[in-house]
């Protein structure tokens, strides 16, 4: 349970902000100083898609939740398999090891890959609904000189 618990929290988390105002997705990726928001709001709002946008980036948060789910659903899985012995024996220390080890194959990567997923849908979104491509939405250093 240990094992599944903060990936668990985590989707939750991930899962309600959906219903606040700012999705973690929106509050993490979505932000002026790393996305030049006025720019692409101002694409959206001509090609009225700002609507398609934001279910865009409300599906993204569910796909980051996921992400977070299936990490806490694999280490449960996991840990329950592979660790079977006493806890404090020298079995536990080893099996302990071994969950460790195939942790980074069966949970790391594949979770890395449904973020990377996530991000490459927004990128894909910001192309598709404002025609702009990541590298013209992106913030690069200072765009309103004094």
């Amino acid at each position: 349970m240990k094992e599944a618990a903060i990936p668990a929290l985590i989707g939750v988390a991930v899962l309600v902000s959906t219903r606040t105002r700012y999705p973690l997705v929106k509050a993490l990726l979505y932000k002026p100083t790393l996305i030049d928001v006025a720019r692409v709001q101002q694409h959206l709002d001509a090609r009225g898609t700002a609507r398609d946008f934001e279910a865009r980036l409300q599906n993204a948060t569910y796909m980051l939740g996921g992400a977070f789910f299936f990490s806490a659903a694999m280490n449960f899985f996991l840990a329950t398999w592979i660790v079977t012995s006493p806890a404090g024996s020298e079995a536990f220390n080893a099996k302990l090891g071994r969950l460790t080890l195939l942790s980074y194959p069966m949970i790391a990567l594949p979770s890395m890959l449904m973020m990377l997923g996530a991000l490459y849908y927004l990128a894909r979104a910001t192309r598709e609904l404002a025609g702009l491509k990541l590298t013209e939405a992106l913030k690069v250093g200072d765009t309103h000189p004094q």
